[in-house]
């Protein structure tokens, strides 16, 4: 197993121990990424690779440097991290996976995000490969090429965050950072066996991120194990850099809703989810369903388009005036749906969108969180998606779950959990700005529903 394919927390037990050292780690995670066996290629977006890699071994060696001399910023120090190619570096041009941007003057300073990771000394060791501006769950990339789903390289790895996931699945990352619109973290993250974390919008800032939908963009970590996420999202948001303490499931008020999440499940995934929710129960969850109106009402809030397609032709507009052959035609049709939308159309989106909210609350009251499936299928295969219909349509599948909460503004984790076959991901779904408690009732619920997964950390 590549060491990059354990936890944060072994690597950082690792390294403190001197069992090993930020430049071993880093030139592991590089070597994964140039295997030309491997999806290296597919994952990672870097004009120059050699200059990439002396850029990261750098960061290694600076931060075994500082270790020994008594410095460790944060529990990342000397971990190999990987970013979206939305978030701006220093330096780099922000493609946001498009050929369109590839003249743009490199950024000026990083995003937020990135410096934060710096200075608790993650060691980023490069852009990964998405949905060209982020504008679909599948993950496809006809500019970069797509990688292949770690599980079944026939397979896509969903998106926006296609990169992201792999990196980390395939050992080329620790941990990755993505963005979440309407699951581009957490469906990913689903599809290759990973954890994934949205937070509640306001919690990590946005600047330096090339813009999906202002309205609803996210950012947020991908990794092997809630801790994990829980770590980035610490030093995301600008907090002490440690994970809750795990909540008892003991207790838990779990609520399933029946309004959209459970239509369409395929066999493994509502096998799967049938199965967490029995272990949840015998470990003590007190689980119900229930009617959440509010979810049909997202469902036709959105009906022309949403937020994403009005506020994307909105930054796009001049680009595709200018140089829209030179889109991806999916996302291009997507985003020109926009103009379908008038001011008065946008205006009574915000004000559903407020209302939605304030009954969604009302109905959620009484329960920790919600539990529903991430997404209702197993990763599809390439071959499934060669038809603009069937693209359109599972694209429309595979947004559908995580979407909605998105929507919401509610924090919402991914976990995998124990199947027979390709990953399937459950969803807990906690209440807004509520993001800690979320994350400690996933790091109780996490060993419950994937306990092979547990055991082999």
């Amino acid at each position: 197993m590549p060491p990059t394919q354990k936890t944060i927390a072994s690597l950082a037990a690792d390294l403190a121990a001197g069992r090993a050292t930020s430049v071993a780690l880093t030139e592991a995670a590089l070597d994964r990424i140039a295997d030309p066996a491997g999806e290296g290629a597919r994952v990672f977006i870097s004009p120059d690779p050699a200059a990439a890699r002396a850029t990261a071994l750098a960061q290694a060696e600076a931060s075994d440097r500082l270790r020994a001399a008594g410095i460790v910023p944060s529990p990342l120090a000397g971990i190999p991290i990987s970013v979206k190619d939305l978030l701006d570096v220093a330096g780099q041009v922000t493609a946001a996976g498009s050929v369109v941007l590839r003249g743009a003057p490199p950024a000026g300073a990083d995003a937020p995000v990135v410096a934060r990771l710096r200075a608790a000394g993650a060691v980023i060791v490069g852009r990964t490969n998405m949905t060209e501006f982020a504008f679909s769950g599948l993950g496809f990339n006809p500019h970069h090429g797509t990688p292949g789903n770690p599980f079944d390289r026939a397979r896509i790895p969903g998106g926006s965050s296609s990169g992201a996931a792999v990196s980390v699945a395939d050992g080329m990352a620790a941990g990755a950072i993505g963005s979440d619109t309407g699951g581009s973290v957490r469906i990913p993250a689903a599809l290759c066996g990973l954890a994934g974390f949205k937070p509640t919008q306001s919690r990590v800032p946005r600047t330096g991120a090339l813009p999906l939908s202002w309205t609803l963009d996210t950012i947020g970590p991908l990794a092997r194990s809630v801790e994990c996420c829980a770590l980035l999202d610490a030093v995301l948001a600008g907090e002490p850099p440690a994970a809750p303490a795990a909540m008892a499931v003991s207790g838990l008020r779990l609520a399933v809703p029946r309004e959209i999440v459970l239509d369409g499940l395929d066999e493994t995934v509502a096998a799967a989810f049938a199965r967490a929710l029995d272990r949840l129960s015998r470990a003590g969850a007190r689980i119900a369903e229930f009617s959440m109106p509010a979810l049909t009402r997202i469902a036709e809030a959105n009906g022309k388009g949403g937020f994403a397609t009005a506020e994307a032709l909105a930054w796009h507009k001049d680009l595709l005036e200018d140089r829209g052959d030179e889109y991806d035609p999916r996302v291009a049709v997507r985003i020109r749906r926009g103009a379908e939308q008038s001011a008065v159309d946008y205006i009574d989106l915000l004000a559903a969108r407020t209302s939605i909210m304030t009954e969604a609350a009302a109905q959620t009251r009484d329960f920790d969180a919600l539990v529903l499936p991430t997404v209702p299928l197993v990763a599809p295969r390439f071959d499934e998606l060669e038809k603009d219909a069937d693209y359109a349509r599972l694209n429309v599948m595979m947004l559908r779950n995580p979407s909605l909460f998105n929507f919401l503004d509610r924090p919402a984790v991914t976990l995998p959990c124990a199947t027979d076959g390709l990953p399937v991901g459950v969803m807990l779904v906690g209440k807004r700005h509520h993001d800690h408690r979320l994350l400690a009732m996933a790091l109780g619920v996490e060993p419950v529903i994937n306990r092979r997964r547990a055991s082999r950390q």
